[in-house]
């Protein structure tokens, strides 16, 4: 059920969490996605429509720390959450100009597609068919991360191997589920899938001993180790049998929106690449720099070009950050997940991240 405001009780047994890579591994046979006139009337000229209002409304799981969360203070948080706060600060100067809306994985689409929503940032995968068939325009990564499987660390279990006829908790209906199909398939490992076609309880299955091992995105199985009793119980097998690209998306048929979402995100990108961030923005005010000038808006007409304000990506770091900002502040160091930038780091320092010129 979609609820507009987080109302989350963690216990045990129950783990409200949504996981990442059953959320994000969601199947694409979306149930009659919207194709009439007035769905695809609902998405056109997104940008006046969110400017008359005033503000942005984002869809969201609202269930997976570090993605979308909610705090004891009652607030959102996660780098899905700050993708949308990132774009209400360029388009109103203010992060908080955003209504989060959560929506389970059998409604986000139809949710974009109806207009219901105006972006989806949600831990999805990209992929060629919600590309295409389900209608979907995404705008860059904002996360690369790949399916993984979780065990108790008591079996002494070390590979997929080592999971030949054992019981594995999967979400059915999902990329994950066939994922995890065709790679034993491929591997000749015979196993017993046990799913469900609620996430939650499928991690509750899990942690009640009901099966030997659970697959997810890795992401998704740190995040989901937090929340278990006993966390440190707990392994995930280094093996990851997909590539899952996590990024948000908007509705196909309105470049103009999908022009501004995707380059909010490069915005966080090139900051960081910029060494510009939330702290020392200040000082770049008045830099000769052609480059940092055209990005923060000092120079040239960026951001007209996209009907927005020339400072708009200035907007953005001062009050999100960059990119590592974004990433630290949600699944960095310094946070229960502590997730290492692996991939997700700049393509200088040996990572995926790659901005296109602000020029």
């Amino acid at each position: 059920m979609r609820k507009s405001a987080f109302i989350l009780a963690i216990a045990p047994l129950i783990f409200t969490v949504a996981a990442c890579s059953g959320e994000s591994g969601q199947t694409t046979n979306t149930a009659n996605p919207p194709t009439s006139s007035s769905a695809n009337q609902a998405t056109r000229n997104r940008w006046d429509t969110i400017k008359s209002r005033g503000q942005l409304i984002c869809g969201v799981s609202g269930e997976v720390p570090g993605f979308s969360f909610v705090g004891t203070d009652g607030k959102y948080s996660g780098i899905d959450v700050d993708i949308c706060r990132g774009v209400a600060a360029a388009l109103f100067d203010n992060p908080d100009a955003v209504e989060f809306r959560n929506l389970n994985a059998k409604e986000r689409f139809t949710a974009l597609q109806t207009g219901e929503v105006d972006i989806l940032s949600r831990n999805t995968t990209w992929t060629l068919s919600r590309d295409t068939s389900v209608g979907l325009e995404f705008a860059p990564v904002v996360f690369y991360d790949g399916q993984a499987i979780m065990v108790r660390k008591n079996s002494n279990i070390k590979s997929l191997a080592e999971l030949k006829n054992k019981a594995i908790c999967v979400q059915t209906g999902t990329t994950t589920e066939q994922n995890l199909a065709d790679q034993m398939r491929k591997r000749g490992i015979a196993y017993k899938p046990v799913v469900f076609e609620d996430v939650n309880i499928t991690f509750a299955t899990y942690a009640e001993g009901r099966c030997d091992g659970i697959t997810a995105d890795r992401s998704a199985l740190v995040s989901r180790r937090s929340l278990l009793p006993k966390p440190e119980d707990n392994v995930i097998l280094d093996e990851v049998i997909s590539s899952e690209p996590l990024a948000p998306a908007v509705a196909k048929g309105d470049t103009k929106w999908g022009d501004i979402v995707k380059w909010v995100v490069y915005s966080l990108v090139k900051a960081e690449e910029l060494g510009i961030n939330s702290q020392n923005l200040a000082q770049f005010a008045n830099s000769n720099d052609p480059d940092i000038k055209r990005f923060l808006g000092t120079e040239g007409n960026l951001g007209q070009g996209l009907g927005l304000t020339n400072d708009f990506a200035a907007r953005i770091v001062k009050h999100v950050g960059n990119y590592a900002e974004v990433y630290d502040r949600n699944l960095g160091p310094k946070t229960k997940l502590n997730l290492a930038r692996g991939q997700n780091q700049l393509w200088s320092k040996g990572g995926l991240l790659y901005s296109p010129p602000f020029r």
